[in-house]
């Protein structure tokens, strides 16, 4: 089978080579699974620009996000049967309750476990989450990473908001469009940052009560603060890292940062004094269990929540779809057809 490998780590978008590699078989807890489609997170740019924090193998195989049809199962399986349509989970070890040393260290696309970028990938069958019969493949193979995230940080780790809230979130890659729609359908209200005057009629169009173009208002935090009446939002949801400080500036006393990424980087000094001034919950969030996930997929379902595709590749295009994530014009999820 045709699969791809982080062959030259610190490369960026040309990093993937497609190689040969056996067919996987399915051990006696396993599903072996044809993958229709994977996604790309901004980790899997991390991961190819050797940036990621954590430890990154040679030769594994990219990406944490696929979707597909299990083709065989083991001999202990009962949780999915062959023709089964299928999403995977992130950490496949972390199956529901808090979060544990073990289940990080157990990830997909990095160090030691291999992604979803193959024609067929062998997974365990407890990790496995049905897809809803309205999604594709291609919008089933955006929700394990950056739609768990967004779902977690909003209600499975916060308390909830009333309707009528105010939630913000930061530019419009993947985590901030579901935070987004799972927000909207909640009734919540959601203020936006970008720094595309294009993006910003698109976000406006979609139903962000304000959006504000971060290059034209340097001082964004307060632009937050004058449209909220001076109070701050009722939840951020951080997902640049270096924009810390203007985040908790623009969230209210008492209020929720939900910090999720570092898409600048993670060298941000935060000093003491002002968190103690910003007076909000800071509040790590490192995607989400299986349990999270069904929960996720159920409301999706009841609300019809379609995820925001930008572009579909075709699984020969893998680096080209890598150096679109690049570049940094995508709205929603960048997709692989497998």
């Amino acid at each position: 089978m045709k699969a791809y490998i982080l062959s030259e780590p610190g490369k960026g978008p040309g990093a993937w080579e497609m190689v040969d590699r056996p067919e996987p078989v399915p051990g006696p807890g396993e599903a072996v699974v044809a993958v229709r489609a994977a996604s790309l997170n901004y980790r899997d740019l991390m991961i190819a620009r050797g940036q990621y924090f954590r430890g990154v193998r040679a030769g594994v195989i990219p990406l944490s996000d696929g979707a597909g049809e299990v083709l065989s199962v083991g001999g202990m399986v009962s949780k999915v049967q062959p023709g089964d349509r299928v999403m995977n989970a992130f950490f496949p070890s972390w199956e529901s309750g808090p979060i544990y040393p073990g289940a990080i260290r157990l990830n997909l696309g990095a160090g030691n476990l291999d992604g979803m970028l193959a024609e067929r990938v062998a997974f365990p069958a407890s990790a496995l989450v049905r897809i809803p019969d309205y999604l594709s493949y291609e919008e089933a193979a955006t929700l394990p990473c950056a739609a768990v995230t967004a779902w977690n940080a909003l209600f499975e780790s916060s308390p909830p908001l009333a309707t009528g809230s105010t939630i913000l979130t930061l530019g419009t890659g993947g985590v901030s469009m579901f935070a987004f729609q799972f927000a909207k359908a909640s009734g919540l209200r959601v203020i936006g940052t970008t720094g595309s005057a294009a993006k910003l009629e698109r976000m406006r169009a979609l139903g962000f009560v304000h959006a504000i173009n971060y290059r034209m208002v340097l001082e964004w935090q307060e632009e937050v603060r004058r449209v909220t009446a001076g109070l701050g939002v009722d939840h951020a949801i951080e997902v640049a890292g270096g924009t810390l400080p203007r985040t908790l500036r623009a969230t209210r006393l008492g209020g929720i940062v939900s910090f999720i990424g570092g898409l600048t980087g993670f060298s941000q000094q935060v000093s003491l004094e002002l968190l103690l001034q910003a007076g909000a919950r800071l509040q790590p969030i490192v995607v989400g269990s299986v349990a999270m996930f069904e929960n996720m997929t159920r409301a999706m379902e009841a609300h019809q929540i379609r995820p925001m595709v930008d572009e579909i590749f075709s699984f020969g295009l893998a680096n080209q779809a890598l150096a679109k994530l690049e570049s940094g014009a995508h709205f929603g999820k960048i997709v692989i057809r497998v």
